[in-house]
C-alpha cells in the first residue's frame, strides 16, 4: 500500500509541478506586465493582495462543499476530485489568455481568475494528498509534494525569462506557459483514473462526536493571520524593483526562480524536521523569514535579493 501511496503523491506532485510552472511563471512577470499596460503601483498591490484574499477566502466554503459532495459511501472522493479538477482548469487556463489582452483591467481580471482557480482546487487537493501522506509520513509526504511543486515554480519563471530574453516579450512568455498547463491537466486526469478513491490509503477512521475547534486551533489561526498581514506578494516586489532599481525585464523572473528554488530545497528539509520536532520547525521558518520586507523594499538590489531568498 505504501508504494501506491508514494506513486499517488508523485503524480499529484507532477500535477502541481506543471501548474506551478504555469502560474508562478506568470506571477514572476505579472507586476511588470501590469505596469507595462499602464497600471499604477496601487493597482498592482490591489490585484496581488486581492487575488490572495480571493484564493484564501474561498477555501473555507470550498472545503465544506467538497466534503458535502464526497459523502456518498460508494464514491467517497468524488467531490474532492471534481473540485480539484475544476480548480486546476481555471487556475491554469487563465494564464495563456493573458497573451491576448491589451489593457490592465482585463489582465487584472484574468490574474484574479487564476487565484480563483487556486482557491477552488487547493482544499480538496490537500484532502486527497493527506490520505496518502498518512501512509508515508505527513511531513515527508507533503514535503515531497512541495518540492515537486517548487521545481515547477523554478522552471516556469526560467521559461518566461528565456522567452523574454529571446525577444518574445511578456506575451510570448504567457503563451509558452500553456504547454505545462496542458501537461498538468493530462497528468491530473491520469491520477484520477488510476486512484479514484484515495481514501482507501488510510484505515477507516474512528467515529467520534464533533466537539468544535480547540483553543489551540484558534491561537494557531491568529498566528497564521498575523504572518499573512506581514506578507507582500512578489508582483509588488517586482514592480518596486523595476521602478526603483531599473531591473531588466528578463532578470525579474530569474529572481523569482531563485526564490522558488530556495523554497524547493527548504520543503524537504522542513518536512523531515516536522516529522521529528513538529511545530518547532514551523516556528523556526516563520522567525527566519520575518525580516524579508525591510530587505526586499530597502532600495538596494543586493539587499532585495537577500530579502527574496
Amino acid at each position: 500500500m505504501s508504494d501506491s501511496a508514494w506513486r499517488f503523491i508523485f503524480l499529484l506532485g507532477i500535477v502541481s509541478l506543471c501548474a506551478d510552472a504555469t502560474y508562478e511563471g506568470a506571477r514572476s512577470i505579472s507586476g511588470a506586465f501590469l505596469g507595462s499596460l499602464g497600471a499604477s503601483g496601487t493597482v498592482v498591490g490591489l490585484v496581488a493582495g486581492g487575488g490572495e484574499l480571493l484564493a484564501y477566502g474561498l477555501r473555507l466554503g470550498v472545503g465544506y462543499w467538497s466534503d458535502r459532495l464526497s459523502r456518498d459511501p460508494s464514491r467517497p472522493s468524488r467531490g474532492h476530485w471534481q473540485l480539484t479538477t475544476l480548480g486546476y482548469v481555471v487556475n491554469t487556463a487563465a494564464i495563456p489568455a493573458l497573451a491576448w489582452v491589451d489593457s490592465w483591467p482585463w489582465a487584472a481580471l484574468l490574474l484574479l481568475a487564476e487565484r480563483l482557480g487556486k482557491g477552488i482546487r487547493t482544499p480538496p487537493r490537500d484532502v486527497l494528498l493527506s490520505h496518502a501522506a498518512l501512509q508515508v509520513g505527513q511531513g515527508i509526504g507533503f514535503g515531497l509534494h512541495e518540492t515537486l511543486d517548487q521545481i515547477g515554480a523554478v522552471g516556469g519563471p526560467l521559461l518566461v525569462a528565456g522567452m523574454v530574453a529571446a525577444g518574445y516579450g511578456f506575451r510570448g512568455g504567457f503563451l509558452a506557459l500553456g504547454i505545462p498547463a496542458a501537461l498538468g491537466l493530462g497528468v491530473l486526469g491520469l491520477a484520477r483514473w488510476l486512484y479514484p478513491t484515495p481514501r482507501d490509503f488510510e484505515p477507516e477512521p474512528e467515529t467520534a462526536p464533533a466537539q468544535g475547534f480547540s483553543r489551540v486551533f484558534w491561537l494557531y489561526l491568529i498566528a497564521a493571520a498575523c504572518v499573512a498581514v506581514g506578507f507582500a506578494d512578489f508582483p509588488l516586489i517586482a514592480f518596486h524593483l523595476q521602478r526603483q532599481s531599473g531591473s531588466e525585464e528578463a532578470g525579474i523572473p530569474l529572481l523569482y526562480a531563485l526564490a522558488m528554488g530556495v523554497d524547493a530545497l527548504a520543503a524537504l528539509g522542513c518536512g523531515w524536521l516536522f516529522d521529528r520536532i513538529r511545530l518547532g520547525s514551523l516556528l523556526g521558518a516563520v522567525v527566519l523569514s520575518a525580516g524579508f520586507a525591510p530587505l526586499a523594499f530597502s532600495g538596494s538590489y543586493g539587499l532585495a535579493v537577500v530579502g527574496i531568498v
